[in-house]
């Protein structure tokens, strides 16, 4: 327990990548990341994944790993960070793990359990349903199968129905059965950090942000994705609005406006879920002196 995995979360644009870089830096250590989506090879300006110049200046690691077509979860991702961490820590006492997916940080702090794979033609068909019939046709089918789910889980996100849905059509068990393990022990001590602002400030941030993304091309970015519309990765924030906008259904500015609208709702959700572990201590981005004095008492 001499070896210890520091976590630097909170919502989209709040200066978690910058922060994460300059401790690392510091601390002559490495960065695992905590996003679902940066994870994707395919996705960039819309993830905001660090740029060439901080990917070098510090070791990153789960950045742009895997392609769109590829399954992926959670649980992988707990298992894949954990056989990592092994390795890192012979040469680092600390390692950061940073992102805004608090569900990936869970994962690596206090595990999940374990679930089945899913069944890709069982998968098909789900998406297929919700295509052409809405959430709402999900959402019936889900009260139906796991009602315990249906009052938990947040019934305006797509994916998190959808998961619940598949694993409880393939094992014939409520999908909310599956998630009763106790936390787990890790072989390392975790410290969490969360970072926030005023409201107005990370408003501010939010939108700023996504008008740079668009005057970096996020648009073509996107547009070059369209044609692979229907993969669950690409139900993101940044390019599921933009993809209304090429199917004519927004023109541009409304398609802007909805992402910077999406991208604070989203800030909020992130805040709500870092907000329900007890253990994690807030601070403003720019507290670098008090956050290291933190991280070293």
């Amino acid at each position: 327990m001499n070896k210890e995995l520091i976590v630097i979360a909170g919502p989209t644009a709040v200066g978690k990548t910058g922060l994460s870089i300059a401790i690392a830096k510091s601390l002559n250590t490495e960065i695992i990341s905590a996003d679902s989506r940066q994870i994707y090879k395919e996705l960039t300006i819309g993830t905001a994944v660090p740029s060439v110049e901080e990917l070098s200046t510090v070791k990153h690691h789960f950045i742009q790993s895997i392609s769109i077509h590829e399954y992926y979860n959670a649980s992988k991702y707990e298992d894949e960070v954990n056989l990592l961490l092994e390795k890192l820590f012979h040469n680092h006492d600390r390692v950061i793990l940073c992102g805004g997916s608090g569900l990936y940080i869970d994962a690596v702090c206090k595990g999940i359990d374990m679930l089945p794979e899913i069944d890709p033609l069982v998968r098909e068909k789900i998406q297929q349903q919700f295509n052409k019939e809405g959430i709402e046709s999900l959402l019936e089918d889900l009260l139906k199968l796991d009602p315990s789910s249906f009052n938990r889980i947040d019934l305006n996100n797509p994916k998190r129905v959808q998961k619940a849905l598949e694993i409880s059509i393939i094992t014939g068990k409520p999908y909310s059965s599956f998630l009763t393990s106790p936390e787990k022990k890790r072989c390392y001590k975790i410290k969490r950090i969360a970072l926030d602002m005023n409201r107005e400030e990370l408003y501010d941030r939010i939108n700023s942000r996504v008008l740079k993304m668009v005057d970096e091309g996020l648009v073509d970015e996107a547009r070059a994705l369209y044609p692979m519309r229907q993969i669950n990765a690409l139900n993101t924030v940044g390019y599921k609005e933009l993809f209304q906008y090429f199917a004519g259904e927004l023109n541009l500015g409304e398609a802007i406006t909805k992402i910077q609208s999406n991208s604070r709702n989203y800030a909020r959700k992130q805040l709500t879920w870092f907000r329900k572990d007890k253990n994690t201590r807030w601070f403003h981005p720019l507290d670098y002196d008090l956050i290291k004095d933190y991280i070293n008492s």
